[in-house]
């Protein structure tokens, strides 16, 4: 009797690890349907929701962030790892699985520590253009190294793109658009800014629009989609003028991309991987205090493709976006020709070039071809 699949995927915190391995879950089902596939995080971050809700069961363990304003606790870090490891040994064989994948972010270090003490195979996908603190870590753990972004910093890493899910990989705009824009409510004849601030919204894009919507209160060709995560939610819809909507969360980005004439948000690696295979304009606000001003190094995959524009987040507000955005929105052969410059890469097909690479070194046979093999090949 053949031995089902199963495989474990390390990926947590933030939705910017935990999309990208909800996409190579799927394109591993999609390869092998009867697969046994599972997840560790921790029970601080947005796992607890978004991996449940995906359907896919979740493990939890105990692991304190790669970070060193911890200040003296970053001493109980070798500790925090070692009995995280172990715990993720037992659960690796208790799943029996043949394959462990860390998708980067503190909780899928664990994975590929506890992959090591049981004898298995490992592999590690970067999602940012400069490698985060578990990443550069887990990579003297594995040869087994897949990135998004060409950019050098692991060495001997093959580039795979950036995971995304399927109905992104494959959006037709056009197509999509006129329902998209009746399912988020967008005005006949207005033109759609979506600020999108990640999986937790952000701050400093939300005041940016609340200024915006009052600036442009008496217009009635231009509409505000505001993703502000469920903190902030309450607040800024009593703050924002009628031409502008607050959401805690959008679980439809092909609607929301369809949707839109210009995003403004963070670049985050999945955020950027997702503009740059949509093809929708963007200014794209880094957040300053990433680990290795890594959102500045993603930024700029799209804006010296000219597919996007770099803000500075000191310098983000309603005046200083009003100067960059109105001459866009009063351009559409400028928005087009932004649109046009968006190169896809691999992203489309990052989630089954990662889960090919999974299954090879699971030595699991698919049970359907997969075209990507020959791209593949490290």
């Amino acid at each position: 009797m053949r031995t089902p699949l199963s495989v474990v995927i390390g990926a947590g915190g933030t939705g910017g690890h935990i999309y990208p391995g909800l996409a190579l879950a799927d394109a591993l089902r999609r390869a092998v349907p009867d697969a046994v596939i599972s997840f560790v995080g921790t029970t601080r971050g947005l796992e607890t929701e978004l991996i449940p809700a995906a359907g896919y069961r979740l493990h939890t363990v105990d692991m304190i962030p790669f970070d060193p304003s911890l200040g003296a606790r970053r001493y109980l870090l070798p500790a925090a790892l070692l009995r995280s490891g172990a715990q993720c040994r037992a659960l690796l064989k208790k799943q029996r699985a043949q394959v462990a994948v860390g998708m980067g972010g503190y909780p899928s270090a664990p994975v590929i520590v506890g992959a090591r003490m049981a004898g298995l195979p490992s592999l590690i996908h970067e999602s940012n253009a400069v490698p985060g603190r578990a990443n550069r870590f887990a990579a003297r753990l594995t040869p087994n190294i897949a990135v998004a972004f060409d950019t050098g910093h692991l060495p001997g890493a093959v580039t795979t793109g950036m995971p995304i899910a399927a109905a992104l990989a494959g959006l037709d705009r056009p197509s999509l658009r006129a329902e998209a824009r009746r399912a988020l409510r967008v005005p006949d004849g207005a033109r759609l800014v979506l600020f999108n601030g990640g999986s937790l919204g952000a701050a400093r894009l939300t005041e940016a629009a609340i200024g915006l919507s009052h600036r442009w209160a008496g217009r009635d060709d231009v509409h505000l989609l505001v993703k502000t995560g469920p903190a902030a939610l309450a607040d800024t819809e009593r703050r924002l003028a009628p031409n502008a909507r607050a959401v805690r969360y959008l679980d439809r980005m092909d609607l929301a991309y369809a949707a839109a004439d210009l995003v403004v948000c963070r670049a985050g690696s999945a955020t950027v991987a997702e503009l740059a295979s949509v093809g929708v304009p963007a200014v794209l606000v880094p957040y300053p205090h990433a680990p290795g001003d890594h959102q500045t190094h993603n930024a700029r995959v799209l804006t010296d493709a000219g597919a996007g524009l770099l803000l500075p987040d000191g310098e983000t507000t309603a005046d200083r976006l009003a100067a960059l955005v109105e001459p866009l929105l009063a351009d559409p052969a400028r928005l087009a020709a932004m649109s046009g410059a968006a190169d896809p890469g691999p992203h489309a097909h990052a989630a089954d070039l990662l889960a090919e690479r999974a299954l090879r070194l699971a030595s699991h046979p698919t049970s359907s071809h997969t075209p990507y093999t020959k791209e593949y090949a490290a």
